[in-house]
This record gives structure tokens, C-alpha cells and sequence, in this order.
């Protein structure tokens, strides 16, 4: 199945659009925020990784087996507030991950649930995905509260499965089926 070209998805408050040069600085900002990076995978995010990441997402479509980073942005000004990403499983296109990430300005606003439930909107209505799954640090009680706020389920808490910035970690693993998402009232 081919791909559909991406262009943006808006929603109310925010648009989901391609990362682009002009949101290096921002990116940059919040990706290097202790408090935004506490339950990321990355530390010392620099300039050099923003424009990577830029770059690498220039050749790539959402859908395509690998990750997706889609920029986060204001509806009204374009500004970017944060980025959500999708992985599509190379082994079978048809199951994805996601994740999300907001700067600490735009965080407890809604604005991440908007954002998750903008994503499923895309990934189950546009790429007809037939299962999504992400994972959260047991500790990020935000992130797993915007997780179940848009309907998905938590399958999994797996104890000191991960050895985490100098620490072993719990992580919860939530899922939600393409059918279940057609059912669930927005």
C-alpha cells in the first residue's frame, strides 16, 4: 500500500506539520530542558542533533517503516510547542508506536491529549493502522494520564524492565486497536 503524501493535520489549537529549519531554536529549547528530557531517551540536546533530526525527517513519510517525528505547532502563530512521533513496525506496517513530547510552557493545557488524539485520528483514519502501542516511565504520571484520557488501555507495567539514566525503571505500555478507536466518542 502506498503512503500518502504528508502534508499537515490541523486540529483546534494546533497543527501536526513536518519539522522544519525555522524550529531549530525551539526544538533545541525544550529538548534540552532537564524537566521535558527527565523521561526522554536523550540528554544534552544540542543544535547539532535538532538539525539532524530535521534532516532526517525531510526524506521520510509517516506510514514508511521506522520513526516519524511530526512538529507540534501553534494553529494561530505556527510556533512550535513540541513534537510527537511514529514508529510503523518494518515486520508488519500495519502496528505503530507513539510517543509525544511538549516544552514545559505548553504543558498541562490539554494541549498533549489534543495533540496524541490529532495523531490516532491520522494513524487509524488516514494510514489505517490496526494497532498502536506506547510506553511511558511508570513516574510520568502526565504522560500516562494523556494516554488514558484518549482511550488507551494500559496492558502492561513492567518492573525495573529498563536501566534508565543511571537507574533501574518501571514502564507502562498502553495499546489501542484501530476498532476500538472508530468506537470511541470525540
Amino acid at each position: 500500500m502506498a503512503v500518502p503524501e504528508f502534508q499537515r493535520v490541523v486540529a483546534r489549537r494546533l497543527v501536526l506539520r513536518r519539522l522544519r529549519a525555522e524550529d531549530l531554536g525551539a526544538l533545541v529549547a525544550y529538548r534540552n530542558d532537564p524537566e521535558v528530557a527527565r523521561y526522554q531517551s536523550w540528554t544534552d540536546y544540542d543544535a547539532s542533533r535538532g538539525r539532524q533530526l530535521i534532516e532526517d525527517m525531510r526524506g521520510r513519510q509517516p506510514g514508511e517503516p521506522g520513526w516519524f517525528q511530526f512538529a507540534i505547532a501553534s494553529r494561530d502563530t505556527d510556533v512550535l510547542m513540541g513534537d510527537c512521533a511514529l514508529r510503523v513496525d518494518a515486520d508488519d506496517p500495519r502496528l505503530g508506536e507513539i510517543g509525544f513530547t511538549l516544552s514545559r510552557e505548553h504543558q498541562g493545557q490539554g494541549l498533549g491529549t489534543e495533540a496524541v488524539r490529532t495523531l490516532l485520528e491520522y494513524v487509524f483514519g488516514t494510514l489505517s493502522l490496526h494497532r498502536v502501542f506506547a510506553v511511558t516511565d511508570a513516574k510520568n504520571t502526565a504522560a500516562a494520564t494523556v494516554l488514558e484520557r484518549v482511550g488507551m488501555r494500559r496492558e502492561g507495567h513492567f518492573i525495573e524492565n529498563i536501566f534508565f539514566k543511571g537507574a533501574w525503571g518501571d514502564e507502562f505500555q498502553y495499546a489501542l486497536l484501530g476498532r476500538e478507536w472508530a468506537s470511541t466518542p470525540r
